[in-house]
């Protein structure tokens, strides 16, 4: 029987990442460019393990209307049948359409970064997606809706004690339904899903577990 693990297998995916972020956070004093070497961790771990179809790259989004998003550290979009709109010298602009999620990675997590990536997140929910009918050989599909953006937040540690504690969910817990986050990952600590309801509906439930 094979002796390899699946459990050991990830947990040692876990503990690269762990530790490729304390070494951005060890060996840079220049706080952009320890920021930069964050979001490279968290994009090289996108890029290989998401689908082809996928990419995830720093990027701006824009919709048919001009509008721009603030600057997103991690936008996962789709490669495959939405070509970007601008790429130069490592600057990419992406059509709000291919968007399926957006990210801030930070070092530590704390409420001012929890406001500060829903705010980023808003800023790419409220751009115009456009819906067009698909044409096939055997006619025509009907327009799709636009699927909801995933918005979340990726760090290396929390600044909370307890770090996954009630402080954390209770700053969570506030946003509205173009501010709200779903997902999110501290890598010292662990991980967690955001469960979303409409706020007419129920307040967000949020949880992070290790």
């Amino acid at each position: 029987m094979s002796s390899w693990s699946l459990a050991q297998l990830l947990a040692g995916l876990h503990d690269d990442i762990e530790q490729r972020l304390s070494i951005a956070r060890k060996s840079f004093t220049h706080a952009p460019s320890k920021g930069d070497a964050s979001e490279s961790v968290w994009l090289d771990l996108l890029e290989k393990y998401l689908p082809r179809r996928y990419q995830a790259a720093t990027a701006h989004v824009v919709d048919s209307e001009g509008k721009f998003s603030d600057q997103i550290d991690v936008v996962v979009f789709d490669r495959q049948y939405s070509p970007f709109i601008f790429n130069f010298e490592g600057r990419k602009i992406i059509p709000a359409e291919s968007v399926y999620a957006t990210f801030e990675a930070k070092q530590t997590l704390n409420a001012r970064v929890i406001r500060y990536a829903r705010d980023k997140c808003a800023s790419v929910r409220a751009l115009h997606r456009t819906s067009l009918p698909i044409p096939h050989a055997g006619g025509t599909y009907d327009a799709k809706p636009p699927m909801p953006i995933l918005g979340g937040v990726l760090s290396f540690e929390s600044d909370w004690k307890p770090p996954l504690g009630e402080a954390l969910q209770e700053a969570l817990s506030n946003g509205d339904a173009v501010s709200h986050l779903d997902i999110g990952c501290i890598a010292a600590h662990g991980k967690g899903i955001i469960s979303y309801l409409p706020m007419e509906k129920s307040r967000q439930l949020p949880f992070f577990s290790n």
